[in-house]
């Protein structure tokens, strides 16, 4: 939107809504063009624009069950089954009863149609919300109600505040945009001047006037456009930026605004910058359907090898074909059962830890995706911190004051403003510095401590752009507060945290701001007298100057002052030769405190003039506006004193720093992506550890060109074990030039700190890491913003946390508290990973043992055999999912264990041809001693004799010799589904008596007594850590 009198314009429409998410996918190379947009007149537009729609569906009506048939069977594994089912439908090539085929790959279709249905239908019900949200409308018959579908790009909208009352009194109003950025402090917008002087909001659809707006892009930081009102005389033509927008997925904190719509559907900032979901399969299942190629490689190779023993005689070619069918327990259909049952009970176990409470998975089909995690990406705001900032530490050079000395500095605040000399002008200095103050010399006369602590809180409590908010605590009104300053009832709202902790700060020692408009500012001193100032200039904090500065004049006084606070790698060359600013600064740093250092200058009433006289001629420019404008405040930052250091904490989540060293000492890179300014995202990445305290850090210089990234990179390739910061503008330089060379070099730093990324560059940094490297991605956010990474990243995790549960319900897994995500890795994750391999693997084996002995009896004897094998081994084999090797204490105390998953040896080509060669070998194991009691049988097509060689096969490898648990609930566990198996006998003796021979009383006898066996278990190497 933008911003138009009390009311502002909407370049975006679309207020935020906490479960709308918007999933449009953006091409780059649609034809986007500048817009002119006449206010109130949407049938006025020279172009076709999209509709104000929310479309987060993957499927619709007519495609869903195609494609979601479509995502299951491209995958060979799930093809080949089809086509095996199918075939039964061939009189000629039947073998069986056609539900032995069907019933098993019925059951895996069915449960993921409905998975897919239910979530559809989930989607669906939350766009239906929010597309039938109300919104009024300005229009020629009054304000009328509009659906937001219904909303065309040149309607006026009106726009109800969320939270708080107005208490700009000039029309501006403060905007949150943590769903977009992921920054929770708020954001000032301001309106179109000249709109500001029409009586009511109806009058907009009187005057003749239009925007002209640039073409929709993905950049949330910035926007051009012009506001122009033709029937003025003369006409009034006004510049546009970004402080006069709303954009899509923000909330409105104070006052009604009107705005007019310039971008609606999939035009949106929001919805340019987040991407379609896409359908996330598990490695292991790749691997499996790898596997299950090789699978039917060699079983087409056992078919022609079983034709030519018969000498390719009749119809040979049908042979094949029946081959093929008998011998299809090679790749066996109940594999993608157990793997399907087991990964619910995998997600089941997550969602019952009690030590993770609130974890929910969404997405059950890749639990033991979380045990082969490489990169962990991870949003700082609201993730790693709380995005609550405490003051710690105000340094004056000789002297520092920390957390436990803070009465003294309250204490020589109160001197300051209670003792009393020459009138007036004892609220604003202490008496034995009044004189020396107003001096020409006055900054070169030593100061004492309490005139320089004074200074130093004064001007921390003006330099800022904080702003007071009264509300009405069910005592007082919102008026009555306002008018008296009530203490109870005052919020305070900035565009930065840091900037509202300051501001507290000042407060908790004395000098309270009280209230603030866009001329003036008001402070009360600890005597509670009112100090009046008036605001001449305020120059806000930027990416490029990293500073920011205010000009105020004293109504006590006529005393003009510049204050100025920055970072100090732009301060130490601006204020007044020092010999301690940088080891302390550094000292501060290290201690992951956030530094800003503050100056001041006094200006003469002349030298204001004349500054002011040329910063309206640079503003004016229309060429290079901002060198020129920076180059005239230059002018005045220069040989400034130095007042003070300021150190500002962000306080970190629970348990953060151990759960990153957890991740690091796992083999896992952790790399932070974050809207959040440079200087703060290195802040937070020392202080959480994420950087130990023996890493160098580069800083990538802002680059612009090919050649100064070339440069950059080569400055980078010459450090070593150091990790990177950089900015979103120098990445995406980068990445457009160098791409390799940059993820190659980023690739071996032990930790990367993206700032300033824009929802869109995330999703690009975890897609690069995918195709670059090939390994398992992780992505963890809270925001809106984050949405875009974590639907694109192998394993999205959300955080339920401030900004909503917005990031939580696009995610695959959601956790309450970053801490948690250590847990779920290394516990959840690596058993996931490991019982699922060994699953999968053990199916096979069974299914091999089987075809070895099918071989064996078509070779000689021509029998044919039945499928029975599921239901007398299934229990055992299936009772893998409870395995466990170490207890999760250990996996927690010892996260290396983790790191042995990354190579993925549970689950490789050369544990698979182990597998295969322990069943040839067992197979026929179980054929030699079953054959004495069954030789006279085999010429014969009979179902026992399958039956009773599934016994015995049964028997012998019903319990995985691969257990490696040794917990005593889990070996009761087994044994239970051995006697569970049982069951199945004693059900088939009943029920299929007929079939049942003799032989089965030799076979119950020889399982009773494995019963009492003790299983020769296959420890682990680090079995010792369980002692």
């Amino acid at each position: 939107m933008l911003f138009l009198a009390k009311y502002f314009r909407c370049d975006d429409f679309k207020a935020f809504c906490e479960d709308g998410r918007h999933t449009w996918h953006t091409d780059q190379s649609l034809n986007f063009r500048p817009r002119t947009v006449w206010l109130g007149h949407p049938e006025k537009r020279e172009q076709r624009y999209p509709r104000n729609v929310i479309n987060n569906q993957k499927y619709n009506f007519f495609t869903f069950l195609p494609g979601v048939l479509f995502n299951q069977f491209k995958y060979f594994f799930n093809l080949y089954f089809l086509l095996l089912a199918c075939s039964q439908f061939v009189n000629e090539l039947r073998l069986g009863a056609l539900y032995t085929y069907w019933v098993p790959l019925g059951f895996v279709l069915i449960i993921t149609i409905v998975r897919e249905a239910v979530e559809e239908m989930r989607c669906f019900l939350r766009d239906k919300e929010v597309n039938s949200q109300i919104y009024s409308k300005l229009s020629t018959r009054g304000t009328v109600k509009v659906k937001s579908s219904g909303i065309q790009v040149g309607d006026l909208i009106i726009v109800e505040k969320t939270f708080f009352p107005d208490f700009y009194h000039k029309g501006s109003c403060f905007l949150r945009t943590d769903q977009l950025d992921g920054e929770t402090d708020w954001k000032l917008r301001l309106p179109v001047a000249c709109t500001q002087r029409l009586p009511t909001a109806a009058d907009l659809l009187q005057i003749r006037s239009f925007v002209y707006a640039e073409e929709p892009n993905i950049d949330i930081h910035n926007f051009i456009g012009t506001f122009t009102r033709e029937d003025g005389d003369p006409p009034v033509s006004e510049s546009l930026s970004i402080e006069n927008t709303l954009w899509a997925s923000t909330v409105i904190a104070s006052g009604t605004v009107v705005g007019v719509v310039i971008y609606t559907g999939k035009e949106l900032r929001s919805v340019m910058n987040t991407s379609n979901p896409r359908h996330k399969i598990g490695l292991i299942d790749l691997e499996v359907n790898c596997l299950t190629k090789i699978l039917f490689g060699a079983l087409v190779v056992v078919s022609l090898v079983m034709v030519a023993l018969q000498h390719f005689a009749g119809r040979w070619y049908l042979q094949i074909f029946r081959f093929l069918l008998l011998f299809s327990n090679i790749v066996p259909i109940s594999l993608r059962v157990n793997l399907d049952m087991g990964k619910m009970v995998f997600s089941w176990m997550i969602k019952k830890d009690s030590k993770i409470p609130g974890t929910v998975v969404r997405a059950s089909t890749i639990p033991e995706q979380l045990g082969r995690i490489s990169y962990l990406l991870t949003d700082k705001t609201g993730t790693l911190t709380q995005n609550e900032m405490v003051f710690r530490r105000l340094h004056l050079g000789t002297v520092a004051y920390g957390m436990d000395s803070m009465d003294e500095v309250q204490s020589h605040v109160f001197s300051a403003y209670t003792q009393s000399q020459n009138g007036e002008n004892a609220s604003l200095y202490p008496p034995h510095d009044l004189q020396a103050s107003r001096a020409p010399g006055a900054s070169k006369v030593r100061k004492t401590i309490s005139s320089r602590v004074h200074e130093a809180v004064k001007a921390i409590a003006l330099v800022h752009n904080v702003t007071p908010v009264y509300e009405s605590n069910g005592v007082t009104d919102q008026a009555e507060a306002e008018q008296h300053y009530e203490d109870t009832c005052r919020v305070y709202q900035a565009s930065s945290p840091d900037e509202v902790s300051l501001v507290q700060w000042t407060e908790s020692v004395g000098l309270t701001l009280v209230g603030r408009d866009q001329s003036s500012m008001q402070l009360r001193t600890p005597s509670g007298q009112i100090l009046n100032f008036t605001i001449l200039q305020a120059f806000p904090f930027t990416y490029e100057s990293k500073r920011m500065g205010i000009i105020v004049r004293d109504e006590s006084t006529g005393e003009i002052t510049f204050y100025l606070k920055g970072a100090d790698v732009v301060m130490a060359g601006i204020v007044q030769y020092n010999d301690w600013l940088e080891e302390e600064c550094g000292n501060m740093a290290r201690e992951g405190l956030r530094v800003l250092v503050v100056a001041k200058k006094s200006l003469t009433v002349e030298q204001y003039q004349d500054f002011e006289a040329r910063y309206v001629q640079a503003k004016l420019s229309v060429h290079d506006r901002s060198l020129k404008v920076a180059t005239v405040i230059e002018s005045l930052e220069m040989e400034m004193e130095l007042l003070c250091l300021t150190g500002v904490e962000d306080q970190l989540q629970a348990d953060v720093r151990p759960t990153l060293e957890i991740l690091r000492n796992a083999g896992i890179k952790v790399w932070m992506l974050t809207g959040d300014k440079l200087e703060t995202a290195t802040c937070t990445a020392k202080n959480a550890h994420l950087v130990t305290r023996n890493q160098d850090i580069h800083v990538f210089r802002p680059v612009t060109t090919r050649s100064e990234a070339h440069l950059e990179l080569n400055a980078f390739r010459r450090k070593h074990d150091c990790a990177l910061v950089i900015s979103g503008d120098s990445l995406e330089v980068c990445l457009k030039y160098y791409e390799y060379e940059f993820m190659e070099l980023a690739c071996q730093c032990p930790a990367i700190v993206c700032c300033r990324c824009a929802p869109t560059q995330k999703a690009q940094i975890v897609r690069l890491l995918q195709e670059r490297t090939g390994k398992l991605t992780c992505a963890v956010g809270d925001g809106g913003n984050d949405v875009s990474m974590i639907q694109e990243a192998d394993c999205g995790v959300g955080v339920e946390g401030k900004e909503g549960k917005q990031a939580s319900l696009a995610a695959d897994f959601s956790i309450t508290q970053f801490k948690h995500l250590g847990r779920l890795l290394m516990v959840h994750g690596r058993n996931s990973y490991k019982r699922s391999a060994a699953l999968s693997q053990f199916v096979i084996h069974r299914s091999l043992c089987i075809s070895t002995m099918q071989g064996h009896i078509l070779s000689f004897f021509f029998s044919v055999p039945h499928r029975y094998s599921t239901i007398y081994t299934m229990f055992p084999v299936f009772s893998l999912v409870l395995d466990k090797d170490v207890k999760s204490e250990v996996a927690m105390l010892y996260p290396e264990l983790y790191k042995d998953l990354l190579k993925g040896r549970p689950l490789s080509f050369k544990t698979f041809l182990i597998w295969v060669l322990i069943s040839i070998y067992q197979g026929k194991r179980i054929l030699w001693l079953f054959y004495p009691m069954v030789r006279n049988k085999l010429h014969s097509v009979s179902n026992s004799v399958e039956l009773n060689i599934n016994n015995f096969h049964f028997f012998f490898q019903g319990r995985p010799l691969s257990f490696k648990t040794f917990l005593i609930w889990v070996l009761i566990s087994i044994y239970q589904a051995e006697l569970l198996s049982l069951a199945c006998y004693i059900a088939s003796l009943v029920f299929l008596h007929e079939f049942i021979e003799e032989i089965f009383l030799i076979v119950t006898s020889c399982y009773l007594m494995n019963l009492t066996h003790v299983n020769k278990w296959n420890p682990p190497s680090y079995s010792k850590l369980t002692s």
